[in-house]
């Protein structure tokens, strides 16, 4: 095995840490691995620019190859801009598991914003509880600032929504 794959799968399990059901990797924050010169160039970049989880994940890398005793260096690139469209499938489906709305497309919703209703209800957002789409926003910021709080108003329970950008 590589030395870069042997990193790719020692940074697989590292949570986000915000919403630890996903990796770091499942939501697009994890971009390259390089090898330069028998050390690692780990890439990753922002969900958006003030994000105050950056630190902590680059901590995170760090600690996870050290303990590998694979020497690296943690770059943050905000080019381009990360988007919604670089979380998995498999990493959705264990934000809707976990009780927040995964994000449509980023650029679906583009299109819906113009075809359909206003900005702020610009897509149907399905409860993770019921599936039922009649709900609507309370909040458009949640727990974290690239999700919003919504309400079901069928089960009546809140959640959050990964907003696309």
């Amino acid at each position: 095995m590589s030395f870069t794959q042997r990193a790719w799968d020692v940074l697989e399990s590292i949570p986000d840490p915000e919403i630890p059901v996903v990796s770091i990797r499942e939501l697009g924050i994890l971009r390259e691995i390089n090898e330069r010169g028998g050390e690692l160039e780990i890439v990753i970049t922002p969900t958006y620019s003030g994000c105050p989880a950056m630190g902590q994940i680059e901590d995170d890398v760090r600690a996870a190859l050290a303990a590998h005793d694979m020497p690296a260096h943690v770059v943050t690139r905000l080019a381009p801009a990360w988007t919604t469209d670089w979380i998995t499938p498999e990493a959705k489906e264990k934000l809707r598991a976990f009780g927040i709305s995964p994000p449509h497309s980023a650029a679906q919703d583009s299109v819906v914003r113009l075809a359909r209703r206003p900005a702020s209800n610009a897509v149907d957002v399905p409860c993770p509880h019921c599936g039922s789409v009649n709900t609507t926003e309370t909040s458009h910021f949640s727990s974290t600032a690239c999700k919003a709080l919504y309400k079901c108003l069928d089960c009546l329970e809140p959640f959050d929504y990964f907003k696309p950008y």
